[in-house]
């Protein structure tokens, strides 16, 4: 390979992020943006996210975001502050916060409550995987010996699920809005 860089360096948009304006920017109003999508009924409170960056048309096969789901997201917004220097902003979701965590300005990562939607995902770090057809994949989930963890559900106009695979991993499927 000559020196041509497959992915953008730390700042750098890459070519897709420069098309949707994505950036370190304005995350708070992305976050409002996703949850005004979520499709939940009038009065009730927002399904806790924690991907306000994933994107409406992220590559199949690709890994669009990353959370973890905790009794105490507080406590673990702080570890990871500390351990690894992350900074936070909060997402207010309507009497409590979670929280998108930033490397040098730029997310990478949330860190949500097990709370209302989220209840019942594992406390454990869930990579979000871009499919095309979310009923396709649970169903070849479940042909294949796996288990659907947390049913499908909208999210910022795609929809998302949480699988676990025949050796016991757990990941979450999403399909981008725009997807097949």
């Amino acid at each position: 390979m000559t020196g041509e860089r497959l992915r953008p360096g730390r700042g750098e948009k890459s070519p897709r992020e420069s098309e949707r304006g994505w950036g370190p920017a304005s995350v708070e109003k992305r976050w409002r943006v996703a949850l005004s999508r979520v499709g939940r009924l009038p009065g009730e409170r927002p399904t806790a996210l924690c991907f306000p960056l994933m994107s409406s048309t992220p590559e199949p096969g690709t890994i669009a975001w990353q959370d973890l789901t905790v009794d105490n997201a507080e406590q673990l917004r702080d570890f990871y502050a500390a351990v690894v220097g992350w900074t936070a902003t909060p997402v207010h979701m309507g009497g409590y916060s979670d929280f998108t965590m930033n490397a040098d300005g730029e997310p990478v990562a949330g860190v949500c409550h097990a709370r209302g939607g989220n209840a019942d995902l594992p406390a454990q770090w869930l990579l979000y995987v871009t499919v095309d057809d979310l009923e396709h994949s649970i169903r070849e989930c479940l042909r294949l010996g796996g288990h659907v963890v947390a049913p499908a559900r909208g999210m910022g106009g795609g929809r998302f699920c949480v699988i676990q695979d025949p050796a016991g991993a757990v990941c979450a499927l999403y399909q981008p809005p725009d997807a097949a």
